[in-house]
């Protein structure tokens, strides 16, 4: 594999970032609701065609996703492998907040990128739709127990065939929402962000070559995990302990402690919440991906000059074990996510 220089490293790692930074804003201009236009809850990214990594990402988009998208497309990668490889043209949509997702009104995009009949990476898109069923309008159901309370899920599926867009599938996921019409306009928002995402690959490979931006995504993340692995060596070995509480979970009046050992050795880091306690009945659970995420999030705080990519994680350890609220499964509720995910956040800061 060739190497490239500093110089047209930075500018091949600032042109990925820019077409993140592209399908932000086109999404944020499109959407038809606030939360996305308006408050930005959103995110793309380009991703690993192997691993689902992250290759790059923007500087607009909630940072939440930022880790959650690899997991997303992680999912598809495995839905690929128990079905058929995937065509030119095709984009799979989903909501699970168990396979990479955060809570029901997350919707994904996933776009496989071809070079020359080639996998290449994927593009994704993620945006919060205000209505996807449930008990309550806009979904935030304090007193859900299960998810089938929250909304409506939608597994891994193909938007469009070939690029042929599955109607049915449209109309099915619109049927469920209270207002179809939002939905409508975010969803064709989140497919002109990955058209736009594409078009700009495709401009990138013209110029560069598949060779260069493969070599480059393969320096960039080395980059990354050595800048990691440095920030790291200079922390004290030894094991940090720190745990803080949610107050109750909306149905049980007890309180619910995130806790965490956070262990440096070396240039390694583990993160360990095992003494977090068990799911709860209320929607404060959160997927095992969007606990990685939240470390993603504040491990970024901590160390700001590591790039955001792949290469990141790779000195680090996550023990979030099944029997902790940080790492549930269908149907636990989990559509309060945002007062977990913050607590998380907290903990990790100590």
């Amino acid at each position: 594999m060739k190497k490239l220089n500093p110089v047209m490293l930075a500018v091949l790692k600032g042109r990925l970032e820019q077409i993140a930074d592209e399908m932000d804003a086109t999404l944020f201009r499109s959407a038809f609701n606030p939360v996305i236009a308006e408050a930005h809850d959103a995110c793309h990214g380009l991703y690993d065609a192997q691993t689902g990594g992250t290759l790059a990402q923007g500087k607009s988009g909630l940072p939440i996703f930022v880790g959650s998208n690899a997991f997303a497309v992680r999912a598809v990668i495995d839905k690929i492998a128990q079905t058929t490889p995937p065509d030119e043209g095709d984009v799979y949509i989903f909501n699970d907040p168990y396979a990479g997702g955060t809570h029901l009104n997350d919707f994904r995009l996933i776009r496989p990128y071809f070079v020359e009949g080639q996998l290449f990476c994927f593009l994704a898109s993620v945006g919060h739709w205000l209505d996807v069923g449930g008990n309550v309008p806009g979904n935030f159901n304090a007193r859900a127990v299960e998810s089938f309370q929250e909304g409506f899920m939608i597994p891994v599926v193909k938007l469009f065939r070939r690029g042929e867009l599955q109607q049915d599938v449209v109309d099915i996921i619109l049927a469920n929402s209270r207002s179809p019409f939002s939905g409508y306009g975010d969803l064709y928002a989140q497919i002109n962000a990955l058209t736009l995402g594409k078009k700009r690959m495709d401009e990138m490979v013209a110029e560069y070559g598949a060779e260069t931006l493969t070599a480059a995504f393969a320096q960039l993340k080395a980059h990354a995990s050595e800048m990691m692995r440095k920030s790291i060596a200079e922390l004290p070995d030894g094991v940090y302990r720190f745990e803080d509480y949610l107050d109750n979970d909306g149905i049980n009046d007890r309180p619910l402690k995130i806790a965490l050992d956070l262990t440096i050795e070396g240039e390694t880091m583990v993160l360990d919440f095992s003494r977090t306690a068990p799911p709860c009945a209320g929607p404060l659970n959160i997927a095992r991906s969007t606990a990685v995420s939240c470390c993603y999030v504040a491990l970024k705080h901590l160390f700001p000059d590591v790039p955001a990519n792949n290469g990141v994680m790779e000195p680090i350890t996550f023990v979030i074990p099944e029997n902790t609220l940080l790492n549930v499964s269908h149907p636990k509720a989990v559509g309060g996510y945002t007062e977990t995910i913050l607590r998380e956040i907290d903990v990790i800061f100590g």
